[in-house]
């Protein structure tokens, strides 16, 4: 079976409003033209990987059922489209970890487990860890500049994105160019 090419996504200020700390599954708000965007993915071929991190749980903020119920309900909201997995870190970053990002774990087993070509991937995401995780994987990286990204760009200048985009649509159009070109 020939390796697939996929999609690893960041969640909060990537595909939805980031609240901080979001456990509440009512608050969960798709950014505009998300549902769109991932549909092209998929019509492309692309699978579709969420990947976390979750450090309200270590931190005693929210329960683990929490986070699965955010979860859920964002795979709703996102219906047609379909994620092949969503995995998180549960840790506080003090834990040090092996699966928070931008450490390659939750990653790894992704790619293991699904089969997937990381040459032909990408990782989207809007923090400098989101980057840093997606070249650890061997994935292109892509800097959306919502929520937190355009802050860590600036506070990050040795961060080295393979491509910046305002949007997740920006993002997606600059996967479905590359794979024409």
């Amino acid at each position: 079976m020939k390796p697939a090419k996929a999609v690893f996504f960041d969640r909060d200020g990537t595909l939805i409003y980031d609240y901080g700390y979001l456990s509440d599954p009512a608050k969960v708000r798709p950014y505009k033209h998300a549902v769109e965007a991932l549909h092209l993915l998929t019509q492309a071929g692309y699978r579709l990987f969420i990947v976390s991190n979750q450090s309200g749980i270590g931190r005693g903020y929210f329960t683990t059922e929490r986070a699965k119920a955010v979860n859920d309900r964002l795979r709703n909201l996102f219906l047609p489209v379909t994620f092949d997995d969503i995995v998180f870190c549960p840790h506080a970053p003090d834990e040090n970890c092996a699966c928070r990002k931008p450490k390659p774990a939750l990653g790894l087993q992704l790619i293991k487990k699904y089969h997937l070509d990381v040459s032909r991937s990408f990782m989207i995401g809007d923090k400098k860890s989101d980057v840093e995780f997606g070249h650890a994987l061997g994935c292109k990286s892509i800097l959306v500049t919502t929520a937190n990204g355009a802050r860590h760009r600036r506070k990050y200048p040795d961060m080295h994105p393979d491509y910046v985009a305002t949007n997740l649509s920006r993002a997606v159009q600059f996967i479905l160019q590359k794979e024409q070109a």
